[in-house]
Parts: C-alpha cells; sequence; structure tokens
C-alpha cells in the first residue's frame, strides 16, 4: 500500500478521481471518470448490450469500471462474470473515499465489496451473489496467466505506457488476445502508436475512435474467423 496521500480531484462530469502520488497520473479522464468508464469501456466493447458479460480488466484501480458495468448490468437484469488484475491495489479507505451515482441495489453491493476488500492482498478477491461474481487478482499481468477465449469484453486501463509500461507490452497484449473470445473488443484510452501497431500484430482489427475531451480512443476486435 502508498504511504503517500493520493489527491482527490473532480472531474468535469462531477465524479471524482483521484491522482497516484507515485505514478504522478490521475486514475480517470479529467473530463470524466463516470463518462469514461461508461463511454469507453462500457460501451464501446458493446457490454452494455451482451446478454452475458464476461469483462477482463487491466486496472481494477479505483473500481470506477467495475461499477459502471455492475450499474448496467442490474439495470438490465443480465449477469455479470467480472475478472480484474490489479498490481498496486489502494486501500478499502481509498476505495471507498470515492463515492459514484449508483443505485442501491448496485451499493449495497459495492459495499461488500468493500468490506471484503483485503487489508494485505496476497489472495484474490473474490464475491459472488446472485448478480454475477467479480474476481480482482493482485498480479503483475506479465507473469499472470488468462483465461483462453473467455472475455467478451477486455479493458485495458492500467496506467499509462509513459509511467507504466509493462501491461503495454506485446506480449501482454498476446496474451490479452488469446484471452479474447471470437467478436469480442478491447477498449482503451491510449493511442500511442507503437501500442496499436503491436496490438495489431498481436492480431486484433484496430481503429481509432472519436473520444470525448481529447482526440481518440483505441477500440480492438478478435475476428469471429
Amino acid at each position: 500500500m502508498n504511504a503517500e496521500p493520493f489527491q482527490p480531484l473532480p472531474t468535469e462530469d462531477g465524479s471524482p478521481t483521484l491522482l497516484h502520488p507515485a505514478f504522478g497520473e490521475t486514475y480517470s479522464s479529467r473530463y470524466g471518470a463516470w463518462m469514461q468508464a461508461n463511454e469507453l469501456y462500457l460501451k464501446l466493447t458493446q457490454t452494455h448490450l451482451h446478454p452475458s458479460p464476461r469483462v477482463l480488466e487491466v486496472g481494477f484501480g479505483l473500481g470506477v469500471n467495475f461499477r459502471a458495468t455492475l450499474e448496467s448490468c442490474l439495470h438490465r437484469g443480465v449477469g455479470l462474470d467480472y475478472l480484474s488484475y490489479e498490481a498496486f491495489p489502494v486501500s478499502r479507505e481509498v476505495l471507498n473515499s470515492v463515492e459514484l451515482p449508483l443505485s442501491a441495489s448496485a451499493q449495497k453491493i459495492w459495499v461488500g465489496v468493500l468490506e471484503d476488500w483485503p487489508a494485505e492482498p496476497h489472495r484474490p478477491l473474490c464475491l459472488e451473489g446472485a448478480w454475477g461474481r467479480l474476481e480482482v487478482r493482485f498480479e503483475d499481468v506479465t507473469q499472470a496467466f488468462f483465461p483462453a477465449e473467455w472475455a467478451t469484453a477486455i479493458y485495458l486501463d492500467p496506467f499509462s505506457p509513459k509511467v507504466n509500461p509493462e501491461p503495454w507490452q506485446p506480449h501482454v497484449l498476446k496474451k490479452l488476445f488469446l484471452a479474447a473470445s471470437k467478436g469480442a473488443r478491447l477498449a482503451t484510452y491510449s493511442v500511442a502508436g507503437g501500442f496499436r501497431r503491436a496490438l495489431a500484430a498481436s492480431g486484433f482489427v484496430v481503429r481509432r475512435v472519436p473520444g470525448i475531451g481529447k482526440k481518440a480512443w483505441t477500440v480492438a476486435e478478435r475476428p469471429e474467423a
């Protein structure tokens, strides 16, 4: 756990984010933390339409993407299977400090996540209910094993390649391709040229799409064939 304080920052849509004391970057877009979770990760991967989404996430962070996805699934009445990897977990207190506009049912599940969040994250967090399942593995993704052809969506949301290059490496992107089911989409905020070329070399079909508050986002798809 980090001893230095996390600096809270409001974003333009009114939802909060934090500035990481070591990386010097915010966890979410300053244009909107809740917006980014919904518009980039949820919608560009088409998870908001999937009848039984299985999400693989790199970078659980403050749990914003999970909460947005959970809210969507509860609203639609579909189950969610969510597997996230986090190499730099924050404390329960830091997670609890980031409040989001959740329904009562989603907030109740989030409280359960906070209650089960390990003080020393040597073991995965696993939480199950009628709503679905969440597993957070506190692992380095360069060494982690991903389930083969499992994910219907991949949220690639670590800190930037500039300060945290490991999750963006070609061999990690290849592992993510192999973890994706056919037709699955990967979404991320980075449009770095070297990263996009490595993503295409791993097998994904890569596109730049218009973003909100920045020039573009990246979406990639594992071909059906």
